[in-house]
């Protein structure tokens, strides 16, 4: 095992994966001559070439859909946005074609296609480049979502996202881009689909993904010191959603609190809470409780924008109204 950054367990992942398949290529604006506008793919230029590190116009429309059908004809691509904000205006080309034409073919054609790139809000780059887009791709059938949190988690997937048959996002959040974890030496993938539990516990359960488990893990610290044990779990892929697990910690625990970074109204915490009562309503304590963004736009101000994303406090606060009576 060895340590690296998300930004390396990123950088790997397509290195070994265009290593093991001369069809995976990667294209996107400035991936090439300038090594990525968050250096993901610095040094793949030099290493594969031009013909399979492809700089791009300032085009998401065109490039994504020029993927789609570099996809249809066999090759496997990895289209970088440099905002996943970027991509609405491709969403014609990766909605109406990418994620339609292997239902549309009627299994005939399989996409083969990764969109990556960084997802959420940064540090005041304002409410126009920090939409999280999960639940809107997530509303739509015919593709996968992936948001990891940890260099094992980011490398594993992305290598597992590569490797699948059908349109995949990955989510990937600036944010996180030098946090720092352990990675095998060896070849491995992250089985897509499958939640994880980072810490066991009895009295809650508190789950997310992406960058919000960092907020959620400082608040699992701090309960612990206080005999109460929460069972944090990382959902890791958003669509398929591990059904098993999260119920099971419900069950479990019978109180729940679901963060996510994105928007409350029709958002992922909304699914997860569905899920949960459909399947384990009876074992429930307590009212399920969110804790999502504001429902404003991002503002650009740190101090409101500190406000406006989940925070351990807001966090702390749901936790709090559902643990009456808890010893």
């Amino acid at each position: 095992m060895r340590e690296i950054t998300i930004r390396d367990a990123i950088r790997e992942a397509i290195d070994e994966e265009m290593t093991r398949d001369d069809k995976v290529f990667l294209l996107g604006e400035e991936v090439a001559q300038y090594n990525g506008a968050y250096k993901i793919s610095k040094g793949l230029l030099d290493k594969y070439g031009d013909k399979r590190i492809i700089d791009t116009p300032i085009v998401e429309g065109g490039f994504s859909g020029l993927a789609t059908g570099a996809a249809l004809t066999g090759l496997r691509p990895i289209v970088e946005f440099m905002s996943f904000n970027f991509s609405f205006v491709a969403f014609d080309q990766i909605v109406n074609n990418a994620m339609k034409i292997h239902y549309m073919s009627g299994g005939r054609f399989t996409v083969p296609i990764v969109f990556r790139g960084p997802n959420g809000a940064a540090a005041r780059v304002s409410c126009q480049h920090s939409h999280n887009v999960e639940p809107l791709y997530a509303h739509l059938p015919g593709c996968i979502i992936v948001a990891p949190s940890t260099a094992y988690d980011s490398k594993g997937l992305l290598k597992a996202a590569i490797r699948n048959n059908n349109p995949v996002f990955f989510l990937e959040n600036e944010m996180l881009y030098n946090n720092k974890g352990e990675v095998p030496d060896h070849d491995y993938t992250v089985e897509i689909g499958k939640a994880k539990v980072l810490n066991e516990g009895k009295h809650i359960t508190l789950i997310s993904y992406s960058r919000m488990i960092y907020y959620c893990d400082e608040v699992v610290q701090e309960y612990k010191k206080r005999g109460i044990e929460i069972e944090l779990i990382d959902l890791r892929t958003i669509k398929p959603l591990d059904v098993g697990t999260i119920v099971a910690s419900a069950k479990k625990t019978g109180r729940v609190v679901v963060v996510e970074e994105g928007h409350k109204y029709a958002g992922i915490c909304a699914e997860v809470i569905s899920v949960l009562q459909e399947f384990c309503l009876d074992y429930l304590d307590a009212p399920i409780k969110r804790v999502c963004q504001m429902e404003t736009p991002l503002p650009y101000s740190p101090p409101l924008e500190a406000e406006t994303i989940p925070n351990t406090k807001r966090i702390k606060n749901a936790i709090d109204e559902i643990l009456v009576g808890v010893k």
